[in-house]
């Protein structure tokens, strides 16, 4: 890993939205653009808040259970628009048109399918939309689209077993199968050990066990997921810095970090893009993969990541480089695709470097027409 030059010294280099990558922490309804929650309010009849329709990004903070609430209400309402097999596969396409845009070649998309399953018959129809849209979009887009199914900390851990169950019938390696099974929500509610049987269920089928924790509790519940849910990756987890032994732990069982410094930073969790401790779990020799986690409410998609890490961090191009490496390393993606996308970073850092302000204009065109909207 290259270290970080000093932060203002290294504001350019090549274009990020070329650079290839693989997508591992994105939510189902928080992947959605800003405009297409709005048109989904509209064609069903429904009000949002006004920090979806006239404050957009809203401001959040999780520090107390009162920003937390917040957020919380924000995306129940987001996701109370989402009430039919059309708008589910919409928001599926486009993910994988976002992703596409920003050299995303590898999407896992983050999916609790219980939310879906009044407007559409069931877990299972609602799983099987997702995943059939995947393929398909996978197919017309060029960026492979996996499903994580998830489980949701505020329901019962029994609830966390029929999803594994449900997981695990449609485990599968590539484009449109499920290749993991995650635990979500505010980590601060539940007891995780509760859902280890969960995750055996999940593993036992083959799947990737990728929980989150580590954001809004520190190095002590990342030990406890560590524990008790043997995790391939962590959803966050970016405060096992806050314990030398943690993070020694995280980085010898070679545990990938979902890091997704702009979530951080609008939930309080830091106060600013530099705080985030990323060049602290590099030099320490984390796996790291960036992510978006939800666009919808934080207003910034994958290559934004990159773009803060260059930027708040000052981490040159082979650092960027090796932050996609991690990315594709810690997916779920079949090895001929790693492969290819390996070879395609490679490439990438083989490329004269043209002289070129931040990326954002060329990748993030859905967010800032969504602004211009606003």
């Amino acid at each position: 890993m290259t270290a970080p030059s000093s932060p203002a010294s290294n504001v350019t280099g090549r274009a990020l939205h070329t650079l290839p990558k693989a997508h591992l922490h994105l939510h189902f309804t928080g992947s959605m653009r800003i405009t297409t929650l709005r048109e989904l309010a509209d064609k069903h009849g429904l009000r949002l808040p006004p920090a979806l329709t006239t404050q957009w990004p809203p401001e959040l903070s999780a520090r107390d259970e009162r920003g937390w609430f917040r957020f919380q209400r924000l995306y129940d309402a987001a996701r109370a628009c989402v009430r039919d097999e059309a708008d589910m596969r919409r928001i599926v396409r486009e993910a994988a048109e976002d992703d596409a845009a920003e050299g995303s070649r590898w999407l896992e998309i983050q999916v609790d399918p219980t939310s879906y399953a009044p407007f559409v018959g069931g877990i299972t129809p609602a799983i099987e939309i997702v995943l059939d849209e995947a393929r398909a979009a996978s197919a017309d887009t060029g960026t492979q689209v996996a499903v994580v199914v998830a489980a949701s900390r505020m329901r019962h851990p029994l609830d966390a077993r029929t999803l594994a169950r449900l997981a695990a019938r449609h485990a599968g390696v590539g484009a449109g199968s499920v290749v993991g099974f995650g635990l979500s929500n505010d980590e601060r509610r539940g007891m995780t050990e509760d859902f280890a049987a969960a995750f055996r269920i999940a593993r036992r089928a083959g799947l990737a066990s990728v929980p989150h924790a580590g954001e809004l509790l520190g190095a002590d519940h990342v030990e406890v997921a560590l524990e008790h849910l043997a995790p391939d990756r962590l959803g966050h987890g970016v405060r096992s810095v806050e314990d030398p032994e943690v993070l020694r732990r995280v980085v010898e069982e070679q545990v990938v970090l979902e890091v997704c410094p702009t979530s951080n930073v609008a939930l309080g969790v830091y106060g600013s893009a530099a705080e985030v401790p990323l060049p602290r779990l590099l030099a320490a020799g984390a796996l790291v993969a960036l992510g978006a986690d939800d666009p919808l409410l934080f207003g910034s998609r994958l290559v934004d990541q990159y773009s803060l890490a260059r930027e708040a961090h000052g981490l040159d191009d082979a650092a960027l480089a090796q932050l996609a490496r991690g990315s594709i390393e810690g997916s779920q993606a079949p090895p001929d695709v790693r492969a290819r996308l390996l070879q395609g970073v490679d490439e990438w850092l083989g490329e004269p470097q043209r002289a070129m302000t931040v990326d954002r204009s060329a990748v993030s065109g859905a967010v800032c027409s969504a602004r211009d909207a606003v």
